[in-house]
């Protein structure tokens, strides 16, 4: 699939989520029942965040517990940050640029009962957070499809689907690992739907390394997709034993 067939394709799956009749305001993952509000990244409609689950050792076939702390960026309904505070972590903050997104995990928090331990902040990638504040797992499920350096969101939705010239991604690479408490990871789930090429060459840019941790090729929208979980770092650390359940 070429390039622009690709954003192009991402950003009509941006629009049919948005518009498709069935979209639902409640629905079901992992066992458990979550808000869906407009304007917010359907769960539903794709395998990738349970996919996401799966990786990161939340979905019910691998779940183990977590502790420590987690930072998910992009959180969208709040799935990944609100079970990782059910499976154990103390304190996890779910940020997203998108503020549908924020009000959303904010609901399926108390929803599930663990206000006390989940925090909703609206940032983009780390702005809105404080400059000392440290995590034991830094993860995002990044907006993995590559489009031109000059495309202009039409919405706060597409955010989820597209990064115009990788911008995000060269900040998240540049930036998560500073924000790491010592022995920490930082973790960013990427697809075969972008550009694993691009992506190599901004870490070698911003002096990051990558190291695949794990990956899982599922159907999805009529493609085969090639999910990953990698691991960044500075290159000055072999990586420590972070708190939560990915190994």
């Amino acid at each position: 699939m070429s390039a622009v067939r690709s954003y192009r394709s991402s950003l009509q799956r941006s629009w049919d989520s948005l518009t498709r009749e069935d979209r639902p305001s409640v629905f079901t993952m992992n066992g458990r029942e979550w808000d869906l509000l407009d304007q917010v990244f359907a769960p539903p409609h794709t395998a990738s965040t349970g996919v996401a689950m799966d990786l990161l050792g939340l979905s019910e076939a691998r779940s183990r517990p977590w502790t420590g702390s987690m930072l998910e960026i992009g959180c969208g309904t709040g799935i990944i940050a609100v079970t990782a505070a059910l499976a154990g972590c103390e304190r996890v903050v779910a940020s997203d640029v998108n503020p549908y997104a924020v009000r959303n995990a904010a609901l399926n928090a108390a929803r599930h009962g663990v206000t006390d331990r989940v925090r909703a902040v609206h940032s983009d990638l780390f702005a809105g957070l404080p400059a000392d504040e440290r995590f034991d797992t830094v993860y995002w499920h990044s907006n993995f499809v590559l489009a031109p350096q000059d495309y202009r969101y039409r919405s706060v939705h597409e955010r989820a689907y597209v990064d115009p010239g990788y911008a995000a991604h060269r900040r998240y690479l540049a930036q998560a690992p500073d924000r790491l408490a010592e022995g920490g990871r930082a973790l960013l789930h990427f697809s075969s739907r972008g550009d694993s090429t691009a992506l190599r060459s901004l870490a070698r840019e911003t002096g990051r390394e990558l190291r695949l941790l794990r990956s899982v090729t599922v159907p999805d929208a009529g493609d085969l997709v090639e999910h990953m979980l990698w691991e960044v770092s500075d290159g000055r650390t072999s990586g420590g034993v972070a708190r939560g359940a990915v190994e």
